[in-house]
């Protein structure tokens, strides 16, 4: 559907390959750019994807993501619910881990360009909470939150103290 549509529209610039994030199918140094919105947060191994990420950009290549993020712990019933995996909220982690994922892949410049919270209906989550644990999920204030980051992969460089 993808390559249909990109025929359609005339771009030739552009290329889709079927394949894993974590062992994504394209040579080390080749890519521009990687965008992604709302994927990273549904890898197991997200270590591992950033760090494919990284490398097939190219020196002085960049990505943005949008993903899902938290600043608080979720109850386990909605980190246990398909609804909830499918909307990227069960699958995400702390906004602070997830960041350093991205500077230990060796990240550079992040700047966070969007971040908004996510509130969840209370009719949507009396689905999974009680009125009890609804109240006390509502009392964290904001848990969730939809970002989206930037980030370069650092030009090569032959100056001293560069790397």
């Amino acid at each position: 559907k993808a390559r249909n549509n990109a025929e359609k529209r005339g771009y030739h610039n552009v290329e889709f390959r079927q394949g894993d994030i974590e062992k994504i199918p394209i040579s080390a140094n080749i890519a521009d750019v990687v965008v992604s919105n709302c994927v990273m947060n549904l890898v197991p191994d997200k270590p591992k994807a950033f760090s494919e990420v990284y490398r097939i950009l190219k020196p002085g290549g960049h990505f943005s993501i949008s993903d899902i993020v938290l600043t608080g712990e979720l109850p386990e019933r909605i980190k246990n619910a398909a609804e909830m995996y499918a909307g990227c909220v069960a699958s995400a982690i702390l906004k602070d881990d997830y960041l350093q994922i991205i500077k230990d892949a060796g990240f550079k410049n992040l700047t966070l360009q969007k971040e908004k919270a996510i509130i969840i209906p209370n009719d949507i989550l009396k689905d999974y909470l009680n009125e009890e644990e609804i109240e006390v999920y509502n009392s964290n204030k904001n848990i969730i939150y939809s970002i989206t980051v930037y980030g370069e992969k650092q030009a090569s460089c032959c100056e001293p103290n560069c790397c």
